[in-house]
């Protein structure tokens, strides 16, 4: 998944930062409203923390012309007010939650893994497909009960894959989600997750959880019912 940070506080902003990373985020982060913005129109972002008071342009006119330009991802405000008067226009204005500071970290991460579940239909923070489970809290993946060991790229192809379960999931959107805007990319690198995950996933060959749809991208498949 990938994270946007709009926060000025240099030293926070790294906190909430490697706290993201650590929960498997790639994270664009900048402490500029105007460069906030443009980050988040133009990036693929899954959740945005979103500070209020920031130079440049303040958290709430990035929410709005967020919104306004039809972006929908989830996002969370992060701020030093505590007037409900300022949550409720924040709120208003096209956010999801609020958190105020001083906060603890686990609770932070805990509402934004929430934010990003329940924007694609999820309400729990293990994602069950089949007999694959992968906890989003855990960072823990368990095929019928047996844990996989996943590199750090594995696990975020597999969460968007698993996120997105009977959806056609492009390379491009792949690429888009899992790496920060710095990161270097090679252009067969999606394709070799891909085939780790059917080998970690699926050794003996029998399940296939994955769809290639050539020119269109992969798909994790659900199990059909009876």
């Amino acid at each position: 998944m990938r994270a946007l940070v709009i926060e000025d506080d240099v030293d926070l902003q790294g906190q909430i930062r490697d706290q993201l990373r650590a929960e498997g985020f790639a994270v664009d982060a900048t402490g500029d409203g105007e460069e906030g913005l443009f980050f988040a129109e133009e990036y693929s972002i899954d959740v945005a923390i979103i500070d209020l008071g920031l130079p440049g342009k303040n958290g709430m006119e990035i929410i709005r012309e967020a919104r306004a330009a039809g972006r929908d991802f989830p996002i969370l405000i992060l701020t030093a007010r505590t007037r409900w008067q300022d949550k409720v226009e924040g709120l208003e204005a096209g956010a999801d939650d609020y958190v105020v500071k001083p906060f603890q970290p686990e609770e932070l991460m805990a509402r934004v893994q929430a934010l990003v579940r329940r924007s694609r239909g999820w309400s729990k923070p293990v994602l069950e497909v089949g007999d694959i489970a992968l906890d989003t809290a855990g960072q823990e993946v368990r095929v019928a009960g047996t844990p996989v060991s996943l590199t750090a790229y594995e696990f975020r192809v597999l969460q968007q894959l698993m996120l997105r379960a009977g959806d056609v999931v492009s390379k491009t959107e792949l690429y888009e989600h899992i790496y920060e805007e710095d990161d270097e990319r090679d252009s067969n690198v999606i394709e070799v997750f891909i085939r780790r995950l059917r080998t970690k996933l699926d050794p003996d060959g029998n399940r296939q959880p994955i769809e290639t749809l050539r020119g269109r991208g992969y798909r994790l498949l659900r199990p059909e019912t009876p």
